[in-house]
């Protein structure tokens, strides 16, 4: 395909979804052109090294706000001109410094409009509604509040909490790649 859409990937830790990125979807439907971390000890960075997709490493702890981390990782981005930016565990909350010019897509491990934020599997596990799941959503400078993409729903019935989380984190990988499949066609 000569046409691959070029996309940017940011993480924050083991880079589980970033890996899943490069097997599914990287030199098919479309090209990793960068991977940017802001965790200079991420285990994500491996990943990057090994498939030979170009790395940033950008420290958010030598940044005195967010918005002078984000300047520097929009001007890093707009290097390799990609056409979608992808958030897959990449543990920040973006000004609009970012959200205003860089188009980008987030994973969340829950249905969203619930349980925006951290610990959103453990509470949506505790929750009232019988399913949980996973959202794929546009980023905006809301945390977790851009539009929904996709969501993939999951029974909680009989499950306990380990069991529940291998489910949700199991389906993530799926609607993360299809969710970039659908916003890039």
């Amino acid at each position: 395909m000569a046409n691959r859409k070029k996309i940017a990937v940011l993480f924050s830790g083991k880079g589980s979804n970033f890996s899943h990125i490069v097997n599914t979807l990287h030199q098919q439907e479309c090209e990793v052109v960068v991977a940017l971390t802001n965790n200079p000890n991420a285990e994500g960075i491996k990943i990057a090294k090994e498939a030979s997709i170009p790395l940033e490493i950008i420290d958010s702890k030598a940044y005195k706000s967010r918005e002078a981390f984000d300047a520097v990782v929009v001007e890093r981005l707009q290097k390799y001109n990609p056409e979608l930016t992808i958030l897959a565990g990449f543990m920040r909350i973006l000004t609009p410094t970012f959200t205003e010019q860089i188009k980008s897509i987030n994973l969340h491990p829950s249905l969203l409009p619930r349980h925006k934020g951290l610990h959103a599997i453990e509470k949506s596990y505790e929750d009232e509604h019988t399913h949980g799941g996973v959202s794929v959503h546009y980023v905006t400078s809301e945390l977790d509040g851009g539009e929904v993409i996709l969501q993939k729903e999951i029974a909680k019935e009989g499950l306990d909490f380990e069991a529940y989380d291998e489910k949700v984190r199991s389906i993530e990988k799926e609607a993360l790649e299809e969710a970039i499949v659908v916003v890039l066609s």
